[in-house]
């Protein structure tokens, strides 16, 4: 027991429980999440990072962890907090170096809406039309491949409800764990789209 008088979990526990599948993964999943969260206050004020992308930084750094524990990649020689430490904080320097490298915008190619911009009004509801159509379609396709929790709670974001309307209709415990379980439904959907 910690000083607020509930239970807390050693690193080996934690370990132990992502290792199995069910409510004790989940709760050890939920645990960590919420012990090291403070994590993404030190994203944004040691890295300048914003919220959004000091919060990414930190689910890609759970979502990895919880990966190598898994594969038992994680060889214990550092605490959990060090080892998650260590990945968080190779996450924001990426970040950084994404946003500070002239790298991203030298291969970008020319956006499809610039284009349009230079077709008549006609012509561009036109080409606008199907593309959103052929967008559409194979989004839908691709959440088919998603499983149904996963796909549910992207409809649901699609259509603008918050993360604690989504945590409610879907039985989630909180609005933190909605909005990191989006982040990992759409690394799936993203997946998919690249198998293409």
């Amino acid at each position: 027991m910690n000083s607020a008088g509930s239970f807390r979990y050693t690193d080996q526990e934690i370990i132990e429980q992502l290792r199995q599948s069910g409510i004790d993964k989940r709760r050890s999943e939920e645990e960590l999440f919420n012990r090291f969260a403070y994590f993404i206050r030190e994203g944004i004020t040691k890295h300048a990072l914003s919220e959004d992308e000091s919060f990414n930084a930190y689910s890609d750094t759970l979502l990895a962890a919880f990966e190598n524990i898994n594969n038992a990649h994680f060889e214990a020689r550092a605490s959990l907090k060090t080892y998650l430490y260590q990945i968080f904080h190779n996450k924001c320097v990426d970040l950084i170096r994404k946003k500070t490298t002239n790298k991203n915008s030298v291969h970008q190619a020319e956006a499809i809406s610039d284009k349009l911009m230079l077709l008549s009004d006609s012509a561009r509801s036109v080409v606008q039309k199907l593309i959103d159509k052929a967008n559409w379609n194979q989004l839908r396709e691709k959440l088919g491949q998603l499983e149904e929790k996963c796909r549910q709670l992207l409809m649901y974001w699609g259509d603008n409800y918050s993360d604690k309307e989504i945590a409610s209709l879907l039985q989630y415990k909180t609005a933190d764990v909605v909005k990191t379980s989006r982040l990992r439904c759409l690394e799936r959907l993203r997946k998919l789209y690249k198998v293409e």
